[in-house]
């Protein structure tokens, strides 16, 4: 990520050589000061650390008593004050972009998700949230956590402040790539946070 701005700043700089130096004045990189503070955080594990046990999927094999597929707790500040809702969308980066879990029509007062957000359409916390099915390893709504028995894979989960209230266009039958569409095109910024497992 680092590189990538690095060089959009770098392409800016040779874009803007021979302009006015008031132009090219306002084509510089954006100040730390003047960033975005939109943050995702969990109590669970730290940004690129390893995701506990307890919010693994109980439905990959074995018995592993530790396995409680419980989503994990997650806070977030900064947001826009434009934000009229939250939605969480959770993928396996290396698996795909699998969505194990999409919550949405988080109220704009909420800024965290308990751990074990109920497996329903309509979870008891947040009230007002709604969740999308999961369908693969198990068929259930809400959380799926990860899955991926041989291999260490790294799971994201990412917030976005949406321009509307509510996903009126999503129901209980919608997949997760049709909300996951449908929440990028309400997004108007974004945080996220990482884990293995």
């Amino acid at each position: 990520m680092k590189s990538t701005r690095i060089v959009l700043s770098a392409l800016l700089v040779t874009w803007a050589v021979g302009l006015p130096p008031a132009a090219a004045s306002s084509l510089a990189p954006t100040s730390p000061a003047g960033r975005s503070a939109f943050a995702l955080s969990s109590a669970a594990f730290a940004d690129g650390g390893v995701i506990p046990k307890i919010h693994e999927c109980t439905s990959g094999g074995g018995n592993d008593p530790a396995k409680k597929n419980e989503s994990p707790p997650l806070t977030w500040s900064g947001a826009p004050a434009a934000a009229k809702s939250y939605a969480i969308v959770m993928r396996d980066l290396d698996n795909a972009d699998l969505i194990h879990w999409v919550v949405y029509d988080i109220p704009v007062g909420t800024t965290s998700l308990p751990q074990n957000v109920d497996h329903a359409y309509r979870p008891s916390v947040p009230a007002g949230a709604r969740q999308v099915y999961y369908r693969g390893s198990a068929s259930l709504y809400g959380y799926q956590g990860p899955c991926s028995p041989s291999t260490v894979n790294t799971y994201e989960f990412v917030v976005h402040a949406l321009d509307r209230t509510s996903l009126t266009d999503l129901n209980s039958a919608s997949s997760t790539r049709t909300a996951a569409r449908v929440i990028a095109a309400a997004s108007i910024a974004s945080a996220r946070i990482s884990g293995e497992s």
